[in-house]
């Protein structure tokens, strides 16, 4: 029988891999190439289960991305209520980019998730670490507003 990667060895050491890739990022803004490195060499990991687990999340970013990372939720519940392709489309109008952009002033990006966890308050969509519920694109233009400091 061949033998496990290294990752599945020791459950300490993913436990451990979630919280510094999480570190990393906040440090960086995201998971660059040398973070991810530098993750697997102090975890003991290789560089490919290291990418392999920042790339799985949708928490972590593998690329650069603006100050604030708007992610719209696409899954079952936002689509029926109508809200996921609405509040895209109207985000992309607004900031005239379109999902996996930034804006030319890197203060937004636009992103599509498949699920926020917010069925019962959809549509939903999260900046940052924050989660913003029963989205209407009124709501949208005073929060984006306020994060652009107008």
């Amino acid at each position: 029988m061949p033998e496990k990667p290294e990752r599945f060895r020791d459950p300490a050491k993913q436990s451990m891999l979630l919280t510094a890739l999480y570190i990393a990022q906040e440090q960086y803004g995201y998971l660059s190439k040398e973070a991810i490195e530098r993750t697997a060499a102090r975890l003991g990991l290789t560089t490919k289960d290291v990418y392999s687990t920042a790339s799985f999340y949708t928490m972590f970013r593998t690329q650069p991305v603006g100050k604030y990372v708007i992610q719209v939720c696409e899954g079952l519940s936002c689509f029926l209520v109508g809200g996921a392709e609405r509040l895209v489309d109207y985000i992309s109008r607004k900031l005239n980019i379109k999902p996996g952009e930034t804006t030319p002033d890197g203060l937004f990006t636009l992103q599509t998730v498949q699920c926020l966890a917010s069925c019962g308050t959809s549509p939903a969509m999260r900046v940052n670490d924050e989660l913003y519920e029963d989205m209407t694109p009124d709501k949208v233009d005073r929060l984006l507003d306020q994060l652009a400091g107008r």
